[in-house]
């Protein structure tokens, strides 16, 4: 057997893996922000949304925008180094290690998520500067504890880490697990690490249509919750300023064209 084969046999398990016959949030969402990586029946359910409410496109595009505000923050004015991003989703522009090594090349980043289209791309796309490094993690967000014992293999977790969760806890159904869940990670990261998450909001009745539209078109669920829930994933931490906002509001660098969206999120860092 020649030296290519195992390669190829790992490709075929993971193309054998992705279903094309139910919408994808990963690639939903690749959809909403102008990539590529997507299928019909992740259009189509894209397109109807959008006639339901044309606003969750802004929310696609604004928390983007709100991941790369947060990690230059984070990089720059704060000095974090190390990166643990749950959720990663279809590589698109501006991912978090291009953001963070652009800061710092000696940035290191570990990508997490379980989908096979997301594990496709992310081996073939998710690079690194000479200085830093990037790794990608096939696994499960409900096995924190093998997440944090397998980055350790890329992340030192005795300097800080910053643990990035965007648009990912609204697939956890209960909001105790997810927030038992986002406990676990953040015990595992040590003193001066920081939590970034941002989620869609219950802040609209479009919001509230367009989840429920979502949720029925057999792909995985996504529960829209309050703002008040997406800050009590904080507790505990010490909130940066201006606490949990609306992705737009958070340390803007030029005035949105977007006045209202239904995303909120917020930087917070563990004492």
């Amino acid at each position: 057997m020649s030296d290519q084969d195992p390669q190829l046999a790992a490709a075929a398990e993971i193309r054998a893996r992705i279903d094309t016959s139910k919408p994808h949030s990963a690639r939903f969402w690749n959809y909403f922000v102008g990539g590529k990586d997507n299928y019909e029946v992740d259009r189509e359910i894209g397109d109807q949304i959008k006639e339901i409410f044309p606003g969750l496109v802004d929310v696609a595009r604004t928390s983007r925008l709100f991941l790369g505000r947060a990690v230059r923050h984070l990089a720059g004015e704060q000095g974090v180094r190390q990166f643990l991003d749950i959720g990663t989703g279809l590589p698109t522009a501006d991912n978090t290690h291009e953001v963070a090594q652009r800061v710092a090349p000696d940035a290191r980043i570990v990508y997490v998520d379980n989908d096979p289209m997301v594990l496709a791309h992310a081996r073939a796309l998710l690079t690194s500067t000479p200085e830093g490094e990037t790794a990608y993690i096939d696994a499960n967000f409900y096995e924190p504890e093998e997440i944090l014992k397998t980055a350790a293999g890329t992340l030192d977790f005795s300097q800080p880490v910053a643990l990035m969760i965007l648009n990912t806890l609204g697939h956890v159904a209960d909001y105790g697990q997810a927030r038992e869940l986002v406990s676990s990670l953040m015990a595992g990261l040590p003193s001066g690490s920081y939590l970034v998450i941002s989620d869609s909001t219950a802040t609209s009745e479009g919001m509230i249509a367009a989840s429920a539209a979502y949720n029925e078109s057999g792909a995985v669920p996504y529960y829209v919750r309050s703002v008040e829930e997406i800050a009590g994933f904080f507790d505990g931490l010490e909130l940066a300023e201006p606490g949990v906002v609306q992705v737009t509001e958070w340390r803007p660098e030029q005035e949105s064209d977007v006045s209202t969206v239904d995303a909120y999120g917020g930087v917070g860092r563990k004492p």
